[in-house]
């Protein structure tokens, strides 16, 4: 049966299709940005942290908010080697990480390598140039992270809560170190008895006497309140290093190019901002950890790196021994 369309209807129907129209049709709006998580291991206060949000920030500008970097600090998201694996998985983004990498990656060794680096222009020199693109190569074959920037890192101080002037005053030491060989070997030639433990249970174990010291920068000695637990700072500066921010090579790799470009134009913005708050901070470290009652004390350093120095070729494998070679040169 035919149905005819007067005027009216003709009307009722066209309004209805035009309600119709307006319920289905999508509304416009700004496409949602992209959530991309960074964890990391500093807190609040550590120029990590702070280097962290610029690189949010660079990365929100350069991209016009279409991706968004959210921080976690402080372990939010697992300890070091947890959020490399969870790089891996894609169930986090980016993080900080350095010589723990070389669990992976054997080249990653050489960012940590006791008396290797001399000094900030070196150090530049190094991750800079050709040998810091090996390294950077050997990371993202093995373990699937790009690395986008790098930081210095303050030379590495030896805390206890007596004075440490000689190696030999380190025998039966119970020290924690980071959980990369290098350091273990290194450590034992020196006669210490060094422990493996994750950062987040340092503190705790120095103050019921599990250990007896550890050794790291200014910054994560202040920034972990070790004052509170340790007297001493023994200026052994046996570690210049220097540590990556890294992201998920494969999910980086899926991403527009254009955000990619921006993202690697982010790390290095924030790379420069973090050089001028280490230079910064690593004036003002020393002031507020002896305010805090800490004493700083001289030691033999030539004695610590010869004593050390056929463990540290000894640890190196023979593929990366010719790198350790040229940082040395360089």
């Amino acid at each position: 049966m035919t149905i005819a369309l007067t005027p009216r209807r003709r009307t009722v129907l066209g309004g209805l299709a035009g309600i119709f129209a307006v319920g289905v049709a999508p509304a416009y709006k700004a496409r949602a940005a992209t959530t991309l998580k960074l964890g990391h291991l500093g807190n609040e206060d550590n120029t990590w942290h702070k280097a962290s949000l610029k690189f949010a920030e660079e990365v929100a500008r350069r991209t016009n908010g279409a991706l968004e970097v959210r921080i976690f600090p402080n372990e939010q998201l697992g300890k070091e080697t947890d959020l490399i694996k969870g790089i891996q998985l894609g169930t986090v983004d980016f993080t900080i990480t350095g010589e723990s990498l070389q669990n992976w990656a054997p080249s990653a060794a050489l960012l940590a390598v006791p008396y290797a680096i001399r000094d900030l222009a070196h150090m530049d020199r190094v991750v800079g140039g050709p040998i810091g693109d090996k390294i950077a190569e050997n990371i993202a074959a093995k373990t699937q992270l790009k690395t986008l920037a790098y930081f210095a890192r303050g030379p590495r101080y030896l805390t206890s809560n007596r004075p440490i002037t000689q190696p030999e005053e380190l025998n039966g030491l119970k020290l924690r170190v980071p959980n990369v060989p290098l350091f273990v070997k290194f450590w034992e030639a020196l006669g210490a008895k060094p422990t493996p433990m994750a950062f987040s249970e340092v503190f705790t174990s120095l103050q019921n006497h599990t250990i007896d010291a550890q050794e790291n920068p200014l910054a994560l000695i202040k920034s972990a309140s070790f004052s509170e637990v340790q007297s001493k700072i023994n200026r052994t500066e046996h570690v210049l290093s220097w540590i990556y921010i890294v992201g998920g090579a494969r999910k980086l790799g899926r991403l527009p190019a254009e955000q990619q470009a921006a993202i690697a134009e982010a790390a290095k913005a924030a790379q420069d901002y973090e050089r001028g708050l280490f230079l910064e901070d690593e004036k003002n470290l020393a002031a507020d950890l002896t305010a805090k009652g800490m004493q700083f004390v001289e030691v033999d350093k030539a004695a610590f790196a010869s004593k050390g120095k056929d463990a540290v070729a000894g640890a190196l494998s023979a593929d990366i021994r010719p790198l350790y070679e040229q940082i040395i040169a360089a």
